[in-house]
């Protein structure tokens, strides 16, 4: 039987991650709050996130910024976490 949680991303119960995706006290309360499809979906957005906005996994800086990003799409804590200003989606169809 799969373990759930209530999603706070979905916003329902899902399938729950298997581990914490992230270090510490963060990713303790991502492992209990948000969902195996939900984590998807951040990851999602944070390719956009760190594309549109040129971010560097290696820069310090911008791993503050793309935590606070975290924050505000998996919990709402903050006004960051949605799609960047002027994102205009790739159509994929071409």
């Amino acid at each position: 039987m799969t373990h759930t949680v209530f999603c706070q991303v979905l916003k329902r119960e899902a399938p729950a991650l298997e581990e914490a995706p992230y270090p510490g006290e963060i990713g303790q309360r991502i492992v209990e709050n948000v969902s195996a499809e939900g984590w998807r979906q951040w990851l999602e957005r944070l390719t956009t996130i760190i594309n549109e906005n040129r971010l560097s996994t290696a820069d310090p800086r911008h791993m503050d910024m793309i935590e606070e990003h975290m924050l505000g799409f998996l919990f709402n804590e903050s006004d960051q976490g949605g799609l960047p200003s002027g994102y205009v989606p790739h159509d994929r169809s071409s």
